[in-house]
């Protein structure tokens, strides 16, 4: 079983975020990077389905500038065995440019299945997995919450309101993996001494035309401060009042 997981390093959302002097991007100073959420998940899940397997390869690829290869050694460390960085320095918001130099790789690489994390949680785009499945000619499930491959063939099982449905069908094909399927381990102290030693391959992105370009991010507006209207009973007409004619809600 040959399995490529595609990854993305990514800030750490539970911080207060300053943009940076370019208008296009997060001030990256004194913030931390990590894998994505979700990616962690599609890592553990290769890498599980192979030590079930008891063979088996888990390659890692993460398109981006140099420092990617940090969140590529963590994959390396948790058990993937080999990476590949499509080295591209400049930010990339376009999600069919990305599919495009992802789909570049995979194609021709022989691999079974090619995993996603459902999305990356900095853009929440949602888009690449299934973009590089459409490229690649492979059918894709997207935002499964439970996996099992055996006998050629993917079943997986996908979360709705109040239901969940069973798809499948055969290999090689793309999946998106969703929370609640797996926690990724923890990189164990002999898992990050192995990962120094296994292949990490850089090779340049072949992206495709990037049909939107990010032109400016801002931060929201500061809420304004709330303000007490009065209590009980008494408090309702005003409250309406301003509802209707200050936020203009009603």
């Amino acid at each position: 079983m040959k399995i490529a997981v595609c990854i993305k390093r990514v800030p750490d959302m539970d911080v207060r975020f300053k943009i940076a002097p370019s208008g296009l991007t997060v001030d990256e100073s004194g913030l931390k990077f990590d894998m994505s959420d979700f990616d962690g998940y599609a890592v553990e899940v290769a890498v599980q389905i192979t030590e079930k397997l008891g063979a088996g390869e888990v390659t890692v690829i993460s398109l981006g500038a140099d420092n990617v290869q940090e969140t590529l050694r963590k994959a390396l460390s948790i058990g993937a065995h080999k990476a590949v960085q499509l080295k591209h320095d400049a930010p990339v918001s376009d999600g069919y440019a990305i599919a495009t130099a992802l789909a570049a790789e995979l194609q021709g690489g022989g691999y079974d299945l090619v995993m996603f994390g459902r999305m990356a949680v900095d853009t929440q785009n949602r888009s690449t997995g299934v973009l590089t499945a459409e490229l690649l000619g492979m059918p894709v499930i997207s935002a499964i919450s439970k996996l099992d491959v055996e006998n050629g063939m993917v079943k997986a099982r996908r979360e709705l309101e109040g239901a969940f449905e069973l798809v499948e069908t055969s290999l090689p094909a793309v999946v998106t993996i969703d929370e609640g399927i797996a926690r990724p381990r923890y990189p164990s102290l002999k898992g990050i001494m192995a990962a120094k030693k296994k292949p990490l391959e850089v090779k340049p992105a072949q992206l495709g035309e990037q049909r939107y370009v990010l032109e400016k991010l801002e931060l929201p507006a500061e809420r304004a401060a709330g303000r007490i209207i009065g209590e009980g009973k008494d408090a309702v007409p005003e409250l309406v009042r301003l509802l209707k004619e200050e936020a203009k809600v009603l």
